[in-house]
């Protein structure tokens, strides 16, 4: 591996951006520490998950930009864009990450709002006087 890899996630309306290098397994999420930046756990596990899938949580250091969307979609979009970023660094990933379904991008967002409704499906209630 030359200097470092990048790849792209997203997840909803959140997008990350994020650098692999050779390291010690410091993980940091738009300049702090990912287990400050997602404070429940299950989030952090998901940012950790292609990692342990690969047996390499210390072998590269992980930097994060994530713009939009909330915390959950970060975290998936973190997920996606740190099993594409080390499948960039070698093909022998590809069946790990594959097994825990880290490189499918999720295609679902939210559903754009109709004119003539309250939300995107829900309708004003209708009265017949």
């Amino acid at each position: 591996m030359e200097k470092q890899k990048n790849a792209v996630g997203r997840r909803k309306e959140a997008v990350t951006r994020v650098w692999l290098s050779r390291g010690t397994g410091k993980i940091t999420v738009n300049d702090k520490d990912y287990k400050e930046y997602f404070s429940l756990v299950y989030l952090q596990n998901q940012v950790e998950l292609p990692l342990k899938a690969t047996q390499s949580m210390d072998k590269f250091d992980v930097k994060i930009n994530a713009a939009g969307g909330g915390m959950k979609g970060q975290a998936e979009a973190a997920k996606l864009g740190i099993g594409r970023a080390l499948l960039e660094i070698s093909a022998e990933y590809r069946p790990a990450l594959k097994a825990v379904g880290v490189l499918k991008r999720d295609p679902r967002s939210v559903e754009r709002k109709k004119f003539g409704h309250k939300k995107a499906r829900r309708s004003y209630q209708f009265s017949k006087r």
